[in-house]
């Protein structure tokens, strides 16, 4: 089997192909042979050394990846859902970048008909994502006005789609023009283009009286303005800091995280009771105790795609081997939609 495996900290050059054993499931496990792996820009911060849970559950050395989409190879003892041939799709708390994978029952999920591997491998990383900081943190009512940062990425694609699905009204933030189409085709109310036209001031034309929800992978430098932006009882979420890196580098400038870190803005809870604001945060990969949850988002995300009310991913998709090339792209903040990597498996 082949695997990728970042031994240390660091560029693009950390990320070796490697050559490992074929595992083997044990009991309640299930042996995947991974057609597509997805990526997310958190796996461009594990091979940086910067993602706390990596260090937490992992340590070097490290696979990166969260998701997978393939073949059932073989099952271990009392496995009761899936049998060898099953297309699926799996989730695991790193460990994704590979040919071949083990993991248990609960995080495998039947692949739907109409998803390619491409897509399935897209899917389960991003709209868990979305669906957990839009749908199970905030409970936004129909047409609640909620504004979506990075909407053209992976994570914002998906909350753009969830807003709509349940009757939402909602407005996309973009960094260039070319985006601003893509954004539109899912179903955003409006889209604002922040490298030709000032954001706040088009947020607050577009939403007079505020934003009900707020979703923000940017960090230090939308937090504040964002927080002054929210309704009478509105929420912002924050589920990244991608801001405090720097495009194309490959590695962090530690003098910009300081300076982004120390510029922060930190949220007083005396403030918080007389603005009547929330300001929420997270992170998919330490709730790995609460699988039982991304089954039950899942299942309900399925039904939607059945009834058309989202759709998968745009995918962009990499040979393994060119795993590199896929976290550059990701980090020049010019992609779209979601990247995968194909196996040969």
């Amino acid at each position: 089997m082949k695997r990728v495996v970042v031994d240390k900290p660091g560029g693009y050059e950390r990320l070796q192909l490697k050559s490992y054993p074929m595992p083997q499931p044990e009991e309640g496990e299930v042996l995947i042979g991974c057609k597509a792996c997805g990526v997310n820009f958190a796996d461009c911060c594990v091979r940086m050394g910067i993602y706390r849970s990596a260090k937490v559950y992992e340590g070097w050395p490290i696979t990166p990846g969260f998701e997978v989409s393939g073949e059932v190879l073989e099952v271990g003892e009392n496995v009761n859902n899936y049998q060898v041939g099953d297309k699926v799709i799996a989730i695991t708390r790193f460990g994704g970048y590979t040919s071949h994978l083990v993991v248990p029952e609960c995080q495998v999920f039947a692949l739907p008909k109409s998803m390619s591997f491409e897509e399935g491998a897209a899917f389960p990383g991003v709209f868990l994502t979305a669906y957990y900081g839009l749908i199970e943190l905030t409970h936004p009512r129909p047409k609640s006005t909620i504004l979506v940062h990075s909407a053209a990425g992976g994570v914002g694609s998906a909350l753009v789609q969830l807003s709509k699905a349940i009757g939402c009204e909602v407005i996309g933030v973009v960094g260039s023009s070319e985006k601003v189409k893509f954004v539109e085709e899912l179903g955003a109310d409006a889209v604002i283009d922040k490298s030709t036209s000032n954001l706040w001031e088009n947020a607050e034309r577009l939403a007079p009286k505020g934003f009900d929800v707020i979703l923000d992978a940017n960090g230090r430098e939308t937090l504040k303005e964002g927080y002054q932006h929210l309704a009478p009882g509105g929420k912002i979420v924050v589920y990244g800091f991608h801001t405090m890196l720097s495009k194309g580098r490959g590695r962090p400038n530690w003098l910009k995280i300081v300076w982004n870190y120390l510029r922060t803005p930190r949220f007083n809870p005396l403030n918080l009771t007389t603005d009547n604001h929330g300001v929420l945060g997270f992170n998919l990969s330490y709730l790995f105790d609460k699988v039982d949850l991304f089954q039950e988002f899942i299942n309900q995300m399925f039904t939607w795609l059945d009834e058309e009310k989202i759709h998968p991913p745009t995918v962009t998709a990499y040979n393994l081997e060119n795993v590199a090339q896929a976290h550059k792209d990701l980090e020049s903040g010019k992609t779209v939609g979601k990247l995968v990597l194909l196996t040969s498996c």
